[in-house]
């Protein structure tokens, strides 16, 4: 059984956006959003969890139930949905001051997800390279954490000029305001698949999941 769909681009809203970012202007955009992170850090503190792996878990959580961040072309280039899609994750070595990328299955039930994560941090915590764990699938998104930066911005660039179609999630380090405690939060896409107001509803889902812990 495939784990993903054709896309049926013909009826899709969007199809004119995709054909013109697909076929005149192949770019991706970034937008960076200050998420209030004060009940994700109470939350963690009172049940002993740590901050990284629930936010690769909530993160997780808002991609897999949208369908625009889980797209990719197929071997004939058609436009698919993935079923679902496994976060792929950074680990620093604070040694070296190097990082490996690390994988770890989704589970829908953020529980599982979450215990998951912490044994897979525990397993590959000491490899080093830029791949912790061999076998890394096909359907996957970007997380990661920049923890020594209270960012306003982000940006990367596709030096091939083909960007990708998944998402890469980039937060940053937290700061106490008057307001609360806010923490940078990047994703950078291809405009193919997803606008800005797309985009927007990611944050809006992830500050809400946030907000009920």
């Amino acid at each position: 059984m495939e784990n993903y769909k054709i896309f049926d681009l013909n009826n899709w809203e969007r199809k004119e956006h995709y054909l013109y970012y697909t076929n005149n202007l192949n770019i991706e955009f970034s937008i960076t959003v200050q998420l209030r992170v004060d009940q994700l850090l109470r939350y963690c503190h009172t049940s002993h969890r740590r901050f990284y792996a629930m936010f690769i878990c909530l993160a997780a959580q808002v991609v897999n139930e949208t369908d625009c961040l889980k797209m990719f072309r197929n071997e004939t280039g058609t436009l698919c949905v993935w079923n679902h899609v496994h976060p792929v994750y950074t680990l620093f070595h604070n040694d070296d001051k190097t990082f490996s990328d690390c994988w770890s299955v989704y589970h829908s039930d953020p529980d599982q997800m979450y215990q998951t994560l912490v044994s897979d941090m525990e397993t590959y915590k000491d490899i080093k390279g830029i791949k912790a764990g061999n076998g890394q699938p096909a359907n996957f998104f970007c997380v990661s954490c920049v923890p020594w930066t209270n960012f306003t911005g982000y940006t990367s660039r596709v030096t091939n000029g083909q960007p990708q179609l998944f998402p890469v999630i980039t937060a940053g380090k937290y700061l106490s305001r008057d307001d609360g405690v806010f923490m940078p939060v990047a994703v950078t896409i291809a405009h193919a698949v997803c606008d800005g107001y797309h985009i927007s509803l990611f944050f809006d889902r992830l500050q809400q999941l946030i907000s009920q812990l």
